[in-house]
């Protein structure tokens, strides 16, 4: 596994720390718990990492020395080629490898060069895509988008979330040179499962009276933060509160952040709004049982994790109507989907669910029943079955 960015161990939440983080943690273990021998390779992001961790019997985290360690991720071109001679270097001392999985375009690049170095097959899961980025206001400089280009043509196979995921990706991308594989990411349900309310509500301090709108995700512009606040400010509720669960994200993080603050003092809401630190993962749970209502305003969202763990905790869903969002979120079933990203609109979603405590029951238990079926056990077992495939047909060659 190749995670040239972000690492594995790292608490999803804020710099660039997400859901690919969880991804790539909790769908390595499971295809270490199946029986694959996984080593992950990450880009060591401070002084003092360990050269390599264990993190479970054959699951292994390796810290690969590139560049200065506080880099940020857009500077971090500059170091892909001295990260893969060191991961090339190291692949070829443990004697060669089955398979190359990358995650995001970086780590493609380097997957890219690995494939040809020790001819062995290649799988990207890229995570967002230049394309779908810019469709969603958020372009992308024009060298990204060509080495995903050359990626798309020469990877083995191309890992997408759902069905929704791969229709926008042929739409935006044509036919890829290998293989498109639906590869769904899971939810840890020993974790995400429905609780009392009231007693999660105890557990943080909060008003057990009080309605509570829960955004979790990085104080960036991609996850919309501004979008929750000001349907907070519209939503006609003023004993409703909304907590902000994340941190800076990105070169501009902490304007991002200070602007968040800004705006919520504008519109006079600073006794209902909350911003809360990124959590440990594990603890997130005790935030969706607290909610009434989870709210994702994303500009664009391959999956949307944050969705299905709310589901997965009985709470009801107003999400944007893209990417994997509109495959996890069932329209007036498990939530509502807003077509634009108007304010107005998500505060009449969530007024939707606040003002009829029957029907979000009956919403959360939807959702329940639907993240059921959303497992990272599963995920391996299909990403078991892709590797050997692959290992036994012959490579796709760059056009």
């Amino acid at each position: 596994m190749i995670s040239l960015h972000t690492s594995p161990l790292l608490q999803p939440g804020s710099g660039d720390s997400g859901g690919m983080n969880v991804y790539v943690r909790e769908l390595v273990s499971s295809l270490a718990q199946a029986g694959v021998e996984c080593t992950t390779y990450t880009r060591a992001h401070r002084e003092g990492l360990p050269p390599e961790v264990v993190v479970e019997p054959g699951h292994r985290v390796v810290h690969v020395e590139a560049g200065p360690h506080h880099l940020p991720k857009e500077a971090l071109p500059d170091v892909v080629d001295e990260f893969g001679a060191v991961v090339l270097d190291h692949l070829e001392a443990r004697g060669g490898v089955d398979v190359v999985h990358a995650n995001y375009w970086l780590s493609g690049v380097v997957g890219h060069r690995l494939k040809h170095a020790l001819d062995v097959p290649l799988v990207a899961t890229f995570h967002t895509l230049a394309r779908v980025k810019a469709e969603g206001g958020d372009p992308e400089p024009w060298w990204r988008e060509r080495a995903e280009t050359e990626l798309i043509r020469c990877a083995d196979a191309i890992c997408v979330s759902c069905s929704a995921e791969e229709e926008q990706f042929r739409r935006l991308y044509g036919e890829p040179g290998g293989r498109l594989e639906i590869v769904s990411p899971g939810v840890e349900h020993a974790f995400f499962a429905p609780g009392a309310r009231a007693g999660a509500r105890a557990a943080l301090g909060l008003d057990p009276e009080r309605p509570v709108v829960l955004f979790v995700g990085r104080i960036q512009p991609l996850k919309g933060p501004d979008v929750a606040i000001r349907a907070l400010a519209a939503l006609g509720r003023p004993d409703a509160q909304l907590l902000l669960v994340g941190g800076a994200s990105g070169a501009d993080g902490d304007r991002e952040s200070q602007a968040a603050v800004e705006l919520v003092d504008e519109l006079g809401l600073a006794d209902r709004v909350a911003f809360v630190p990124p959590q440990p993962h594990h603890i997130l749970s005790t935030y969706y049982r607290a909610a009434d209502v989870v709210v994702v305003p994303s500009r664009s969202e391959s999956f949307g994790l944050v969705a299905l763990e709310a589901a997965a905790c009985g709470v009801p869903v107003v999400a944007s109507a893209v990417g994997g969002l509109r495959s996890l979120v069932d329209h007036g079933v498990t939530g509502f989907l807003v077509d634009d990203r108007s304010p107005e609109r998500f505060a009449e979603a969530l007024r939707a669910v606040l003002d009829d405590p029957v029907r979000a029951a009956a919403m959360g238990a939807a959702g329940t029943r639907m993240a059921a079926g959303y497992t990272w056990g599963f995920a391996a077992a299909r990403l078991r079955r892709l590797y050997a495939d692959l290992s036994a047909h012959r490579l796709v060659t760059c056009s």
